[in-house]
């Protein structure tokens, strides 16, 4: 069972010898991984290109002016050629060595269409201490007009999935994923099966966790997923999931 490891990047030199080097230590061998980077005039690609060879064919690259991080994984969807699909962002890494063969394994002795776990964030400067975790055990397709969901990166799926339900949408700026989730559980019923592992380190700082500007902008695109898919919901609804992450924090 290959599974296809899909990160976007753009400008990523100081995290990405860290993301490479994760997928590098894993336990499980039948993999590719796919970087689509979105022309970086840092030293990116330099990175990529000198940690290629250790890959032994299975790293491919592309690197080209796109619309975003989302338009990278959709390109990222597209080029893969494996039975299950993930996507590891280009300032994260995983967890432990063994995440990928936790995937394959839940895979191949179920049948569901995806699979997911937590995850924690990190402060810069901080590598080994945890500053939120992201547990996605309460997740019930009926939380979704609350704005819950599994932890994106923690996200496996079976590529059958994506050809069938489709691509991220780009009319997202940050709620993109947020809007593949909604679909994929509301009008597509997928099956899934939760792991109490912690899978993928995040930093703090990503577009959608980041200034108060993001939050509002990522309320009003949450609701708008919820109503596009048929799933009632508005702003003050999905607000209210940010009293319970207060205390994913730790102090």
């Amino acid at each position: 069972m290959k599974i296809s490891i899909i990160t976007a990047t753009y400008n990523s030199e100081a995290t990405i010898a860290d993301t490479i080097n994760s997928v590098l230590n894993q336990d499980y061998s039948d993999i590719e991984y796919l970087v689509i980077d979105g022309g970086s005039s840092d030293g990116t690609l330099d990175i990529v290109k000198a940690n290629a060879p250790r890959f032994d064919g299975k790293l491919r690259w592309v690197s080209e002016s796109d619309r975003g991080i989302y338009d990278a994984m959709n390109k990222g969807i597209r080029m893969a050629t494996g039975d299950i699909i993930g996507i590891l962002n280009s300032d994260d890494y995983y967890t432990s060595n063994d995440v990928l063969s936790t995937y394959a394994d839940a895979f191949k002795t179920s049948k569901v269409d995806a699979v997911y776990g937590d995850i924690h964030f990190i402060r810069e400067g901080q590598p080994h201490k945890i500053a939120r975790y992201y547990s996605s055990k309460i997740f019930r397709p009926a939380l979704l007009r609350f704005g819950f969901m599994p932890a994106h990166p923690s996200f496996y799926v079976r590529r059958s999935v994506y050809e069938q339900a489709g691509f991220y949408s780009l009319d997202y700026k940050i709620g993109a994923d947020f809007e593949m989730m909604v679909r994929l559980f509301k009008k597509h019923r997928i099956s899934y099966k939760y792991i109490q592992k912690d899978m993928v380190t995040m930093r703090m700082g990503g577009a959608s966790t980041s200034g108060v500007g993001s939050h509002k902008l990522l309320l009003k695109e949450d609701a708008r997923a919820c109503r596009e898919n048929g799933i009632y919901s508005n702003t003050f609804l999905i607000a209210l999931k940010y009293f319970y992450k207060i205390f994913e924090f730790r102090i």
